[in-house]
């Protein structure tokens, strides 16, 4: 039997744990809240660009030469924008997406070059690709587009140099509270929307379509990777949320049964010394 002295230090040590748990999971609810709330507001931002983006597209003239970011051209070297969280303590989240872009890059018959956001994909990162293009970190848990564009701008020049021929983004979509799903996105070359309206409609865009088309790509660009962390940082905190309130279950459960297992030794403690007072009674 275990003594008694050490199973009261392993309750109270657990019981420590427990409210650390406790805390993370209300923190991390409320950031997720946050996080939660600045995703579905951007959404409808993001929607609105896309289409915009599906009607300039539909506008082009033939023979006129296209975007940079709209050219398609044979690839000899692949891309990966991987995004992942700067800390763990978060279930499988992490591990999923960096599970995701492995697989895909296996699936590759040409280099591939990694853009790493968040120190969990860095440390992947450095490990499984033959290239990391750049680094970011301690993007925080409400970043600003301005805080992501020098990503953006990154595999925006690596495109229209020429330096890369299709770029991915690898990152964890927020579905619900519970769910969360690694997705790859291709980013470039940008493949315009189609067009959801079969309507008319005729608009003057000054100073002409290509120009305002041309200014638009770079910012739709901005806008899918800047969306795409609110997305990671969103489906950040829900697992953490989960994954803490589990722990903090867990170790709950394991208090009961320390304290199951303690209460036993006492009472055979208690019985071995009435046994022995008594024994030593019948003995006089």
């Amino acid at each position: 039997m275990i003594p008694i002295r050490v199973i009261r230090r392993r309750i109270k040590s657990i019981q420590n744990t427990a409210k650390i748990t406790k805390a993370m999971e209300m923190i991390a609810a409320s950031k997720m809240r946050q996080a939660q709330n600045r995703v579905l507001a951007g959404r409808p931002y993001a929607e609105k660009m896309r289409e915009v983006v599906a009607h300039l597209s539909i506008q082009s003239q033939p023979g006129e030469e296209l975007h940079p970011l709209l050219q398609k051209r044979d690839v000899k070297r692949i891309a990966v924008v991987h995004i992942t969280a700067d800390r763990g303590l978060c279930g499988g989240l992490n591990a999923n997406v960096n599970r995701l872009t492995a697989n895909f890059i296996d699936e590759q018959s040409v280099p591939v070059t990694a853009v790493a956001v968040g120190k969990k994909g860095i440390t992947f990162m450095s490990r499984y690709c033959e290239e990391i293009l750049a680094e970011f970190t301690q993007l925080g848990d409400r970043p600003s587009l301005l805080d992501t564009l020098p990503i953006s701008r990154v595999v925006i020049d690596e495109y229209i140099n020429g330096s890369i021929d299709r770029v991915y983004l690898a990152y964890n979509k927020f579905i619900t509270t519970v769910n969360q799903l690694p997705v790859m996105q291709e980013l470039l070359p940008i493949e315009p929307p189609a067009a959801e309206s079969t309507e008319a409609v005729e608009y003057i865009y000054e100073p002409s379509a290509v120009g305002v088309l041309e200014h638009l790509l770079p910012r739709y660009v901005e806008m899918q990777v800047y969306h795409a962390i609110l997305e990671s940082i969103a489906s950040e905190q829900s697992a953490r949320m989960v994954a803490m309130r589990n722990a903090t279950d867990n170790a709950n459960d394991m208090i009961q049964e320390l304290t199951l297992m303690l209460n036993k030794a006492r009472q055979e403690q208690i019985t071995k010394e009435l046994l022995d007072i008594a024994g030593g009674i019948v003995e006089k």
